[in-house]
């Protein structure tokens, strides 16, 4: 059991409990972090998984996740004395993040063209008007078209 967080399942049963009494944001090297007064105690915020306090990078993602996860959109304290930017958080660096959102985005672009071509397909084939070649004829006249080819290609050397 975690002794020195909180984590955010029981945040929130707190918060609707009329449990935590206040909440501070508190800058740390690298980010932010989230303290509760619960009583006489003072708890941080815990990560998943973990008996750390939560980081979040930005201030203004910390106000927004007591504010939309927690539900308290009052707080008692912003102490920015110890924030720095400078040093990153630990395991958070993602250098091929752009590449991955760009792979991610192209196939996103291209899921949706094939989609539209297959919705084409089928409405040209539901077509009242719809004409139909056997396969014993495209194979003649893909055969025939060979022939053309090669024989232009013969005259061309």
């Amino acid at each position: 059991m975690n002794t020195h967080t909180i984590d955010t399942a029981m945040a929130k049963r707190m918060v609707e409990a009329s449990a935590i009494r206040s909440a501070s944001i508190i800058g740390q090297p690298g980010g932010w972090s989230v303290v509760l007064k619960l009583g006489l105690q003072e708890r941080a915020l815990g990560a998943q998984r973990s008996d750390t306090p939560r980081t979040w990078r930005s201030l203004d993602r910390a106000v927004a996740y007591l504010k939309n996860e927690l539900h308290i959109a009052r707080f008692d304290l912003l102490d920015a004395s110890n924030h720095s930017e400078l040093v990153p958080l630990a395991g958070k660096s993602r250098a091929d993040a752009s590449e991955r959102l760009r792979l991610a985005h192209e196939a996103a672009g291209h899921d949706k063209w094939f989609r539209a071509q297959v919705d084409l397909a089928l409405k040209e084939a539901d077509a009242p008007d719809a004409q139909w070649v056997s396969a014993a004829d495209a194979k003649a006249s893909w055969e025939q078209k060979r022939a053309e080819l090669l024989k232009r290609a013969g005259s061309a050397t």
